[in-house]
This record gives structure tokens, C-alpha cells and sequence, in this order.
């Protein structure tokens, strides 16, 4: 059974998705197992993150892995802004 998810993603500019993407693009590159694999896209103001995985326990812990790093790349462009 396979298992998928997807998480789309607003920004205020284009340039924020551009940072975003690429914070994120290594991680897409080289997934950390087999058990599931992510994509990334972006439309005008929107990321789009595509996860399939092999299992839901797989999606899962893929997913969380991708939140956690979107809320880091969020925190970080915050910070800048406010600079």
C-alpha cells in the first residue's frame, strides 16, 4: 500500500519561495531512506511539498522530517526580516 500526502504552502514574494526552495532542494535530492521519496514545486507564491512513501509509518516520520525543516527555514527568514 502506498501512502501519500501533500503540503502547499503560501509565501508573500516570490524571492521568500526562491530562498525557501533552495534551503529545502538537498534534502529532496537526497532522500535519508527508500522507504519514501519527496518532491517540491513551486507556482507563483506557492511551495508544493509531494510525499510517497511506502507505508503510512514511512510518510509519517517524512512528513514530520519536512515540517521541521520548513518551520526552521520559516524561523530563520523571520529573523532576517526583522534585521
Amino acid at each position: 500500500m502506498k501512502a501519500k500526502a501533500i503540503v502547499k504552502l503560501k509565501f508573500p514574494s516570490k524571492k521568500h519561495l526562491e530562498i525557501f526552495a533552495k534551503a529545502l532542494e538537498p534534502e529532496v535530492k537526497k532522500p535519508a531512506t527508500t522507504r519514501s521519496k519527496a518532491n517540491i514545486e513551486k507556482r507563483e507564491k506557492f511551495f508544493i511539498l509531494m510525499v510517497e512513501a511506502r507505508d503510512t509509518v514511512a510518510l509519517r516520520a517524512t512528513l514530520n522530517a519536512y515540517l521541521r525543516w520548513i518551520n526552521s527555514v520559516v524561523n530563520v527568514l523571520e529573523v532576517l526580516e526583522k534585521q
